[in-house]
C-alpha cells in the first residue's frame, strides 16, 4: 500500500514537474531533452515512454493507437444553449452562444436526484436544452463512423452527470480516504435516446475537466471490443483493439496504481464488462446498456451497482434540437422540418436516432410494423392494458414497441416501467390482440 501510495504522488509531482517545463502532452514528451526525461521518476518515464512507443507504432489492428487531437476537441468542446423566448417569433426557441447562466435545479428523491421544475430563480432563463460541439466528433461517433460532433444535453443528461458527480465527492474532496470507493452505476434507458452520444459523451467532457491530480484517467469502452484511454495527465487518447489489448492494458493499468472512471457501453446484447474492467479500489464505473437485463444483471449484484434510468426527452427538448438544428434557416424552414419530426415521433416516439436519421426512420417503422403483426392475444393480457395508458412492468419486452420510464422502488431505489413509444401507438396496440391466434 506504502509503495502504490508512493508511486501516485511520483506521478502527480512528475506531472507538475513537466508541465512547468512545456510538455504537456505526448508529442511534447517525444522530443523532450534528455536532461527533462532524466528529471522525472523511473515509473514515470516507463508509463510514457511505452505510450510513446505505442504512438510511433500503430501498424497492427489489435496494437495500440495514439489518435491525435482527440484529447483536444473533446476537452474544449463548445457551449451553446437554447432557450423559450415567449411570444418570439417562428419556433418560440432561440440559440445563444455559450454556457447559460442558470442551469437546471435538482433536488434528492429517494437515493438520487429529481429535476425541481418549481424551483424558481430570478434573472436569466433556464435552458431548454444545451449543446457542446466537438470538431472532431466524440467516442460514439468514432466507433460508429458517423459525423456526429454536437452532443445535446437536457434535463435528463445532466442529471446523470449531478448523480455521479455526488458519487465522486469523496474521491475529489481535499483530503480524500485512502481506500474509498465511488459507487458502481448502470444507466438504464430506451434504445435510441442517446444514453451514448448524449449521456456518455457529457459523462466524459464532465470527467475529464475534473481535478487530473484526484482522477488521472477516464476509460470509454464499447462492449470491451474498442476502449478509448483518455490520459488526463498526458492529455491523450489512445485506441485499444481487440479485447486482449484492452486486457493487457488493464493490467498493466492497475500496477500504476493510478485513479479514474469507466464508462462501458454494452454493444452487444448480453455481453456484461469482463471482471479486469475495474480494479477494487480508487475507480468508479458506469455501464451504458438496453433494459435487457442480460447485459448487466450479473455485473450489476457482483459490484453492488445503482441504477440511473434516463426517460426519453420530452416533446420540446426535441423542438429545442430542432431549433438548433436548423439555426441558420427561415422561419419557415424551421416550422417545416418541425412538422416533419412530429409526425415521425407519432410513430417511433421521441427517440433522437430514429426521428432525425432518415435511414433510421424508415426502417425502425417496417421494424414496428412487423413487431405489431407478431402481437398475440396472450402478450396483451401478460404486458398490455386497455387502450395502452397504464404502464406495465417487464424487462423482457420487445422494445420495438415500448419505452421504459423511471419510477421509485419501496426504498427510493431507481426502477423502470414500460409504457407505449408514442400516444398513436398506443391506441394501435389493442387492436391488434388476437389477430394471430392459430
Amino acid at each position: 500500500m506504502e509503495r502504490a501510495l508512493r508511486d501516485e504522488m511520483d506521478m502527480e509531482e512528475d506531472a507538475d514537474k513537466l508541465y512547468e517545463n512545456g510538455v504537456d502532452d505526448l508529442l511534447k514528451w517525444l522530443v523532450a531533452t534528455a536532461e527533462v526525461k532524466a528529471s522525472v521518476h523511473g515509473i514515470t518515464k516507463r508509463f510514457l515512454d511505452a505510450a510513446a512507443e505505442q504512438a510511433r507504432n500503430p501498424k497492427k489492428s489489435s496494437a495500440p493507437r495514439y489518435l491525435e487531437g482527440l484529447y483536444e476537441s473533446v476537452y474544449n468542446a463548445r457551449w451553446h444553449h437554447v432557450v423559450e423566448v415567449p411570444g418570439g417569433e417562428g419556433m418560440g426557441l432561440e440559440v445563444r452562444e455559450g454556457k447559460p447562466e442558470q442551469q437546471w435545479t435538482y433536488k434528492a428523491v429517494g437515493r438520487t436526484l429529481e429535476n425541481d421544475d418549481d424551483v424558481q430563480q430570478s434573472g436569466a432563463p433556464r435552458p431548454r436544452l444545451m449543446v457542446l460541439t466537438s470538431d472532431k466528433g466524440w467516442p460514439y461517433s468514432w466507433e460508429e463512423d458517423k459525423p456526429i460532433v454536437d452532443c445535446y444535453v437536457n434535463c435528463e443528461v445532466e442529471r446523470v452527470w449531478r448523480i455521479v458527480k455526488k458519487d465522486l465527492t469523496e474521491l475529489l474532496s481535499p483530503d480524500p480516504e485512502a481506500d474509498f470507493k465511488p459507487k458502481k452505476r448502470v444507466l438504464i434507458g430506451t434504445p435510441g435516446i442517446g444514453k451514448s452520444v448524449a449521456a456518455g459523451s457529457y459523462l466524459l467532457y464532465q470527467l475529464l475537466h475534473c481535478d487530473a491530480k484526484k482522477l488521472q484517467l477516464v476509460v470509454y469502452s464499447f462492449g470491451g471490443n474498442t476502449t478509448y484511454v483518455f490520459d488526463k495527465t498526458i492529455k491523450t487518447v489512445t485506441k485499444y483493439v481487440g479485447g486482449e489489448a484492452s486486457k493487457e492494458f488493464f493490467r498493466d493499468l492497475w500496477d500504476l496504481k493510478m485513479k479514474g472512471y469507466v464508462i462501458y457501453d454494452v454493444t452487444k446484447q448480453g455481453t456484461p464488462p469482463e471482471e479486469f474492467f475495474l480494479p477494487s479500489t480508487g475507480w468508479g464505473m458506469m455501464v451504458v446498456s438496453s433494459p435487457n437485463v442480460r447485459n448487466y444483471d450479473k455485473w450489476e449484484r457482483k459490484k453492488r451497482a445503482a441504477r440511473i434510468i434516463m426517460n426519453c426527452p420530452d416533446k420540446m427538448d426535441v423542438k429545442a434540437m430542432c431549433a438548433w438544428m436548423k439555426r441558420d434557416g427561415t422561419a419557415d424552414d424551421q416550422a417545416e422540418y418541425w412538422k416533419m419530426v412530429k409526425e415521425r415521433m407519432e410513430k417511433v416516439g421521441r427517440r433522437p436516432r430514429y426521428i432525425f436519421d432518415e435511414n433510421e426512420f424508415i426502417a425502425h417503422s417496417a421494424a414496428i410494423e412487423d413487431a405489431l403483426d407478431g402481437i398475440k392475444s396472450r402478450d396483451g393480457e401478460r404486458h398490455f392494458t386497455h387502450g395502452g395508458v397504464r404502464l406495465w412492468d417487464s424487462e423482457n419486452l420487445s422494445h420495438k414497441l415500448v419505452r421504459i420510464v423511471r419510477a421509485r422502488g419501496e426504498v427510493g431505489a431507481e426502477v423502470f416501467l414500460n409504457a407505449p413509444i408514442s400516444f398513436c401507438l398506443g391506441r394501435r396496440i389493442p387492436h391488434y390482440f388476437g389477430k394471430r391466434d392459430e
